[in-house]
């Protein structure tokens, strides 16, 4: 199969296709070459396919996956130092949004945020609900407040320790646990 990678690269570099082969798949006995490849956007692949018919006497298949299974079929370590969840156990991929990160408290850096397949983490989506769960008790953001060291507005939660960071009136913030902060 490595013949089969060799050739079938060679040709995408001569049609300049911007496409990244990850895995080649012979089925039917032989009569039948599977190439899965990773591309962004659509690939008009047409000549490709001619061409490798051409060389290999054999039906051709191309199937494009995207950048996630791209990183589940190479295999790879996360930040956290374990094997990619995607290549460990994850079988669908859900959607994942910025606003997960943020309802976190997590700073919206795509450096950090990033995983190995160039797209947001995984791991931002198993701890969303948690988040949304604890976040329901605290006080809104802006809410005017007493606290045992004085007045102010609310300006920020530390969730998971369930903390508010309250600006005072009369200049100044303290950190305070939720419960003491009355409307």
């Amino acid at each position: 199969s490595l013949e089969y990678i060799d050739i079938c690269e060679e040709k995408i570099r001569n049609n300049n296709l911007p496409m990244k082969l990850v895995d080649v798949q012979l089925e039917e006995n032989g009569k039948k070459i599977v190439f899965v490849f990773y591309a962004e956007d659509r690939v008009d692949f047409r000549n490709l396919v001619k061409e490798l018919a051409q060389a290999l006497h054999m039906r051709i298949e191309m199937r494009q996956i995207g950048a996630r299974d791209d990183a589940k079929t190479v295999g790879a370590l996360g930040p956290c130092g374990l094997e990619t969840c995607c290549s460990k156990h994850l079988r669908q991929f859900e959607s994942i949004s910025i606003s997960m990160a943020k309802h976190q408290g997590l700073a919206p850096n795509p450096a950090k945020l990033t995983g190995m397949c160039g797209k947001l983490k995984c791991c931002l989506s198993y701890e969303h609900e948690v988040y949304n769960e604890y976040r329901k008790d605290l006080p809104k953001i802006g809410l005017s407040v007493s606290t045992p060291h004085g007045s102010g507005k609310i300006a920020g939660h530390n969730i998971l320790k369930r903390e508010c960071t309250v600006k005072f009136f009369g200049g100044g913030e303290c950190r305070c646990p939720c419960e003491q902060c009355n409307p």
